[in-house]
């Protein structure tokens, strides 16, 4: 048996036995045309197979489901407050998972992290003040820049052991005149790059040292696939960091409900927390009494449906993997977090993959969304048998 095949019958071997084990059948088919998903109605579901916005194809966990039903059958949908619990339980579930202690006073409760991202460099810097953010990036790091008038520096991370990073002296190396804010964003979207401590104390220090506020999304902290990995929330490193520092979390990823969904902000600083409530209950509308239910149900009752969810994204991950790692002319580092690969189409010597790829039959993310044109970012939170098809779209049309 050559080392081909017996690696692809060690991963078939793998998904047989962990689909024996789970109690949640990852694999049941959903339909979600006709549901007005942003995702599947945007292109000709008999043409293209949409593996594009981060939201996954999977039912949420039955705990949600059964919260959010009683509470439809309840009939009365009036105004709404945050649950009183909701704070501590939120407090509660950083300690479990993240090691980090927090006064639920801290919390300050969103629609969504975008909100928060947006509401962070409004009134975090002021007009001839400038952002940092890294390349590549979730689109929304600039659209909040763009959309306050602020100017904003990039930072290129790069690829370094298959890890997208922030490369050497790069800090030291930035002229950080008139910057007053850093955006960071761990587990990193699109590279999924899970940061180790010794890089966040990097980017802490410098932050300290030229006295920035630290904006970090860690909308992703629940979906660590490296079993050898922890999530750190840069705040958690230090009281210096923590006073100067925002956290916007949220389980909208993680329990797949960003259509009925809830963020929180972190801030331990007084001033900070009241910038981030800034336009709350007037601007910006406060979550939906289904937002609420759903948080709660998934922070009181969700980790053993989070455990299978990851074991699956594992395979998933593995088999894209393996599947690039056949195609000469794509790349792709290693995917540490999240459901989304970021795929390296530089070799196809091709001006616009995402195109290419999307007159075969498959919508990605084009990498030009995250500042890297040469780049497509394929969402695997989605049924084998997709990504399976996901797959042999790209073999063809790449190969």
């Amino acid at each position: 048996m050559n080392d081909g095949i017996r690696e692809l019958f060690s991963l078939q071997q793998s998904i047989i036995n962990d689909f024996v084990t789970m109690t949640f059948n990852f694999d049941t088919p959903t339909n979600r045309l006709s549901t007005n998903s942003l995702r599947w109605d945007n292109f000709d579901h008999q043409k293209v197979l949409p593996l594009w916005v981060a939201d996954m194809d999977f039912q949420s966990p039955p705990c949600v489901i059964e919260a959010l039903t009683k509470r439809v059958q309840d009939g009365v949908y009036g105004y709404t407050h945050a649950p009183i619990e909701l704070n501590q339980l939120i407090a509660d579930y950083l300690l479990e998972h993240y090691h980090w202690l927090i006064d639920p006073d801290w919390i300050v409760i969103l629609p969504s992290v975008v909100s928060g991202l947006h509401t962070a460099v409004q009134q975090l810097t002021k007009k001839d003040e400038k952002v940092l953010i890294p390349n590549p990036i979730y689109n929304h790091f600039k659209l909040a820049c763009i959309s306050a008038n602020r100017q904003f520096e990039q930072i290129q991370l790069q690829l370094v052991n298959e890890r997208w990073v922030f490369p050497n002296n790069t800090l030291a190396s930035l002229d950080t005149h008139k910057t007053k804010l850093a955006l960071l964003c761990n587990p990193q979207n699109p590279g999924s790059t899970v940061f180790t401590e010794p890089e966040l104390r990097a980017l802490g220090n410098f932050c300290i040292e030229h006295d920035l506020w630290i904006c970090s999304d860690e909308i992703h902290a629940g979906l660590v696939l490296d079993e050898n990995k922890k999530h750190i929330p840069i705040a958690s490193l230090s009281n210096e960091v923590s006073q100067r520092t925002v956290t916007l979390m949220s389980l909208n990823k993680t329990f797949n409900f960003p259509g009925v969904g809830l963020a929180w902000a972190v801030a331990e600083n007084p001033e900070l927390r009241a910038a981030m409530q800034f336009g709350l209950h007037e601007t910006i509308a406060p979550p939906s009494l289904f937002a609420y239910t759903a948080t709660l149900a998934a922070l009181k009752e969700g980790e053993p449906w989070r455990q299978e969810l990851i074991q699956y994204l594992r395979l998933n991950r593995d088999l894209i993997k393996n599947t690039i790692a056949g195609i000469d002319k794509l790349n792709i580092g290693k995917m540490e977090a999240s459901y989304l690969a970021w795929i390296d189409c530089s070799n196809l010597n091709h001006h616009n993959p995402y195109q290419l790829l999307l007159d075969a039959g498959l919508a990605t993310s084009p990498g030009s969304q995250f500042g890297q044109s040469n780049f497509i970012r394929l969402n695997f939170g989605t049924q084998r048998a997709r990504l399976n098809q996901a797959l042999e779209i790209i073999q063809k049309t790449c190969k």
